[in-house]
């Protein structure tokens, strides 16, 4: 991904929305066509390789993984027509939902 302000330099942030739109743009066509089975199905892989990098990968394989996992949840939404930075700031926006302060102080195997 490379996207160049007016001064040439490659911008150093990309908000959730703006990542949200750069996966439509790119490829909303695509994602329709396949469907929301057929791209939850690549998730599940990408997640599968995100493990395997987690578990024996170089710190650049993983930091890849990461983004291919994010791209494709996102993917999902674009399709289901989720706006993730609503549904994020709905969710985590006020604290963890489960105890709504900022720092978590739900039990260990409490759920938030």
């Amino acid at each position: 991904m490379n996207r160049e302000g007016e001064s040439g330099e490659a911008a150093a942030e990309l908000t959730f929305s703006e990542f949200q739109q750069l996966i439509r743009t790119m490829y909303l066509e695509k994602d329709v066509a396949r469907g929301i089975d057929g791209t939850f199905m690549w998730l599940i892989e990408e997640v599968g390789e995100l493990a395997a990098a987690l578990r024996e990968g170089s710190a650049e394989q993983q930091q890849e993984e990461f983004a291919d996992v994010l791209a494709w949840l996102t993917t999902i939404a674009n399709v289901a027509g989720v706006d993730l930075t609503a549904a994020l700031r709905a969710k985590y926006g006020g604290g963890c939902p489960g105890c709504g302060q900022l720092t978590c102080c739900c039990e260990d195997g409490a759920k938030p």
